[in-house]
């Protein structure tokens, strides 16, 4: 029969206060019971230490569970903006918007919706660092790891148009993005003015645009899903929710991590939530550069890197005046000024040296692989950094 006795006794050794005297005869039957039972479940295990790396602790487990979280979140989030983009755009079909709106405004602001909704949630959840570093480490990650990767695989032939109206246009918006940061902090003044900066942006390229023959005819060529009313609605409803869901799960995951690991929700969004969030566009642009569109590809970084840094960024100074991290002026914004202007000289010497037909210049593998190389230093100086 179990013996109560054992386990007065151990709790005796572990520095109980007193040792009552031991006849366990004395002790009711159930309360001997009472006491055999307490004894299995708590001291004799202890007696057993458990094996090293047997069972997760409770951080190990938190971060587990915040790794999977994240996994989910991208998964959930990448499908649920191409349900919420083919969702409104049939509805503005069927409301009669032409093609070439619907994928200047619907479409552009759609592919961007996922970091705008991460951006949005961390801002809300006083995670604004990490929505930061969501729109900076996104543009890096487009120029040095979506552009650079897609040059190894196939070099691109860049229009004359480029060099002259999308390349300056970012070169802009990236030097006036910097100077409303200088100060290190993201005021909510500093967001109205770059939602109004890309609000301009947006009217003047639907008017330019409009009269442009050869994109309306593109346009057209684009096949937008038929959908009806209704179902265009469900769509753009349950596309709409599962955004701001996974968004909420990423972020949460996002944040657990920074805290586990013991770093900066800054550098979680300039690289776990930046990368995951440009993976989309690295498969779009890759598929674009192998079907020959390589000046759609071209185009899908600059006017990504554009929407991330009006659109994207300026939510959490919209939310609430944001300070920043001094890092993002002295490493982070630096290093995506830089690739943004060793991209456009390149282009511009490209130009200039090569034989170009019909004004357009090609960009090869030479450049995938400085770029790629410029975003694995990125990298190493992050890691000595933390």
């Amino acid at each position: 029969m179990c013996s109560p006795k054992p386990f007065i006794t151990t709790i005796n050794t572990r520095g109980a206060l007193y040792n009552p005297p031991i006849n366990e005869t004395n002790y009711p039957r159930f309360t001997r019971g009472l006491l055999c039972l307490v004894y299995v479940t708590t001291a004799l295990p202890a007696q057993f230490p458990k094996p090293r790396g047997a069972y997760f602790n409770r951080k190990q487990a938190r971060m587990l569970l915040a790794a999977a979280t994240i996994l989910i979140g991208f998964i959930v989030l990448i499908w649920s903006a191409d349900l919420f983009i083919a969702g409104a755009a049939s509805i503005a079909k069927n409301m009669g918007m032409s093609p070439i709106i619907i994928g200047l405004t619907i479409v552009s602001l759609g592919t961007s919706a996922p970091e705008i909704l991460v951006s949005f949630t961390a801002a809300l959840s006083g995670a604004g660092d990490l929505a930061i570093g969501n729109a900076i480490g996104s543009n890096i990650a487009n120029i040095g790891l979506v552009l650079g990767i897609t040059l190894l695989v196939a070099p691109m032939l860049v229009h004359k148009s480029c060099m002259k109206k999308e390349m300056p246009l970012l070169l802009l918006v990236t030097f006036g993005a910097g100077m409303l940061l200088l100060d290190d902090v993201l005021s909510i003044l500093d967001g109205w003015l770059m939602v109004g900066t890309l609000a301009l942006i947006i009217f003047h390229m639907v008017r330019t645009q409009q009269q442009d023959e050869v994109l309306i005819g593109e346009a057209e060529e684009e096949h937008l899903k038929e959908l009806s009313s209704l179902r265009a609605w469900v769509c753009f409803l349950v596309g709409l929710a599962l955004l701001v869901a996974s968004s909420r799960l990423l972020v949460w995951g996002s944040v657990v991590i920074a805290e586990s690991m013991g770093v900066s929700e800054l550098v979680i969004g300039l690289t776990i939530v930046a990368v995951g969030t440009s993976l989309p566009e690295l498969a779009a642009t890759i598929a674009s550069a192998l079907r020959g569109h390589t000046e759609i590809a071209l185009g899908n970084v600059i006017g990504s890197n554009m929407f991330n840094l009006l659109a994207v960024m300026s939510i959490p100074g919209i939310v609430g005046a944001e300070s920043l991290e001094h890092a993002v002026i002295t490493r982070d914004y630096p290093t995506m000024t830089f690739l943004t202007v060793f991209l456009a000289l390149a282009i511009l010497v490209s130009r200039k040296r090569s034989a170009s037909v019909d004004g357009r210049a090609y960009i090869g593998r030479t450049l995938g692989v400085l770029l790629v190389s410029f975003y694995a230093l990125y990298y190493y100086w992050l890691y000595l950094s933390i």
